[in-house]
């Protein structure tokens, strides 16, 4: 792992799937997903074919649970409070968006360093 890099790609995988999992899973479309967050940082060399399994895993919950959604509902108040005070659930999604965004863009910046070292 790069010098400064504290979270590998693989963990930062994890991560995304343990919190789309969660709030869109879960909290939106009813699944039995548990999240355990502390083990998306601590668990180390999981198989990549393990884990692009569970990314596909993820993005079906997350298309059944979006596509359950109605115009009104993403209006409404996300169930849970996540932040200090209430969003709405259209909110959240755009704020999960960007979450998965920012973090794919560290996954992909620590695959040009790694190609830098070949």
């Amino acid at each position: 792992m790069q010098k400064g890099i504290t979270n590998s790609a693989g963990n930062l995988c994890l991560h995304l799937i343990g919190n789309l999992n969660t709030y869109i899973g879960t909290i939106l479309g009813n699944t039995d997903y548990f999240r355990n967050r502390e083990l998306e940082f601590s668990l180390k060399d999981i198989p990549k074919t393990q884990l692009i399994c569970k990314i596909e895993q993820t993005m079906i919950v997350v298309d059944c649970a979006l596509d359950k959604l109605s115009e009104k509902e993403l209006r409404m108040d996300f169930p849970v409070l996540v932040f200090e005070t209430k969003t709405s659930t259209e909110f959240m999604l755009i704020h999960l968006t960007t979450h998965l965004a920012y973090h794919l863009g560290q996954i992909n910046y620590h695959r040009r360093l790694l190609e830098l070292e070949e």
